[in-house]
């Protein structure tokens, strides 16, 4: 209120009636407030990555070029993999308008307004995804993820996203940490990175896949505080019905785009067994429920065929790993049209370093059911997409983990696994996915993320190791990098 609404003339008849109810005076306020509203957002991303710079971390690319061209983009002169047919295109064009891919002309028939990029020939490829991927666990250590200041934790993931999408990678699902805030970052331009399809914490039970704690700290009473894991969105512990649903409303109610739950073992886990299978069926129907209410679905940690079985029964529309399933159980994936997304684990140059033997021999036993889940998947038809679980270190590693599946099938079935059908898997969160849009193929109406590659994918994926080779990356009809035009 002003200060007219107190105040008199010398002549005490005359009243200075305050005016700030008026629509005009209204709609000056909202004008102002408007006005505040932007200089407090360019304020906040502005102190946001002034403090990635403090630590050495700012982006190399977070600048103002990346922003969508001010006329629709015309790609020309390109061989196309769409990333639906298994095989190579020519003579058309791409077209991008508004974020999307407004169409494909003929040859020589796109708009003269246009503002062209001459593929030199090349290939353009849909953006990559990888739909089993860590943003804010993939570039520290554990001990790090578990003792360091999260906010140290959070100006890495955001480091690692903008590598991330400089890779190819232009969208991840990720299935376990506090991803929120990075996904709402990216979305805001703040940092560069990669779409997020966030699960939020992944659900576990007590000793399961989850559950970070020191022996120690057990037993867990009722008045005791969540543990570190818990409280930063790592991970959610739930035993029981009751507190299967608690966490998986928790999940998303913070926005989670589809549910991660834990149903069996870990290689390197320091309390559950390989072998073990977690959660009862009555649990995972719960969050399976929960999930649907929301018009989601779960996904599940599992490598063996009686877990795997009990998540398909639960209604688990997800199996992440897997790599210890039988044939029967194979089979019924593929009867109840349930996904698999799959990891390179190969026991090669790119994996994990263990010292303990126990999980040296879990190590070769998934290395050795991964080249049997590859044939098993394609024998019976199973809907599968590529993943890379990379934790800890190790995301430079990202394209060659992609590259390894042209060992076991043509490189343009391998690429299409990273593309068409990720595309697909992303779509089972129905209204909670986060992005309006087709992904992973290159149609029209399809969400306009490109990549111009320097090398044949007919031929081999060996190019995908040095992202030098990934010659311009289009994500959503903004240009991230363009070596094309003689630019980063």
């Amino acid at each position: 209120m002003c200060r007219a609404c107190f105040e008199t003339d010398a002549e005490p008849a005359r009243l200075h009636f305050c005016h700030c109810g008026t629509p005009e005076t209204q709609a000056a306020m909202r004008r102002i407030e408007a006005d505040i509203s932007r200089r407090q957002l360019v304020g906040g991303m502005s102190a946001v990555v002034g403090m990635f710079a403090a630590f050495g971390l700012a982006p190399r690319q977070v600048r103002a070029q990346a922003q969508a061209p001010a006329r629709p983009l015309l790609l020309t002169n390109l061989r196309l993999f769409d990333g639906m047919a298994l095989s190579i295109r020519e003579g058309v064009e791409i077209l991008v308008e508004g974020g999307a891919i407004a169409a494909l002309p003929a040859a020589g028939q796109g708009p003269e307004d246009a503002e062209r990029i001459d593929c030199g020939g090349r290939t353009v490829i849909p953006g990559l995804i990888d739909t089993h991927w860590h943003a804010t666990l993939a570039s520290v250590s554990q001990i790090a993820a578990m003792t360091q200041d999260i906010g140290f934790v959070h100006l890495m993931a955001g480091r690692e996203a903008q590598a991330t999408l400089m890779r190819g990678f232009t969208t991840v699902r990720d299935v376990g940490g506090p991803a929120f805030g990075l996904q709402a970052a990216i979305d805001r331009g703040v940092v560069e990175g990669p779409r997020i399809f966030p699960s939020g914490a992944m659900i576990s039970q007590t000793s399961g896949h989850g559950d970070f704690r020191f022996s120690n700290a057990l037993p867990m009473m009722p008045s005791d505080p969540a543990d570190y894991a818990m409280r930063q969105g790592m991970t959610a512990i739930a035993d029981g019905v009751p507190e299967a649903l608690r966490r998986t409303r928790e999940q998303l109610m913070k926005g989670a785009s589809q549910i991660k739950i834990t149903a069996g073992g870990g290689v390197a886990s320091q309390y559950d067994p390989l072998d073990s299978t977690q959660f009862t069926e009555a649990e995972m129907r719960a969050v399976v429920e929960a999930a649907e209410d929301w018009g989601t679905y779960v996904c599940a940690h599992v490598y063996t065929s009686k877990g795997i079985q009990r998540c398909i029964r639960a209604g688990v529309r997800s199996i992440e790993h897997g790599q210890l399933a039988d044939e029967e159980t194979v089979r019924m994936m593929a009867d109840h049209g349930t996904w698999w997304s799959i990891q390179p684990f190969l026991a090669d140059e790119d994996a994990n370093q263990y010292a303990d033997p126990k999980a040296q021999a879990g190590q070769r036993m998934v290395a050795e059911g991964t080249v049997r889940a590859f044939e098993l998947a394609q024998a019976h038809g199973v809907d599968w997409a590529f993943g890379t679980d990379i934790l800890y270190g190790g995301g430079e590693s990202q394209g060659r983990q992609l590259a390894k599946l042209a060992r076991f099938m043509s490189p343009l079935e391998a690429l299409y696994r990273a593309t068409g059908a990720a595309g697909e898997l992303l779509a089972l969160s129905g209204p909670r996915a986060p992005y309006d849009g087709r992904l992973g193929v290159i149609a029209e109406g399809a969400l306009a993320d490109l990549l111009v590659v320097e090398g044949d994918p007919e031929a081999d994926l060996s190019w995908l190791a040095d992202t030098g080779n990934l010659r311009l990356i289009v994500k959503n009809g903004r240009i991230h990098k363009d070596s094309l035009r003689g630019g980063e």
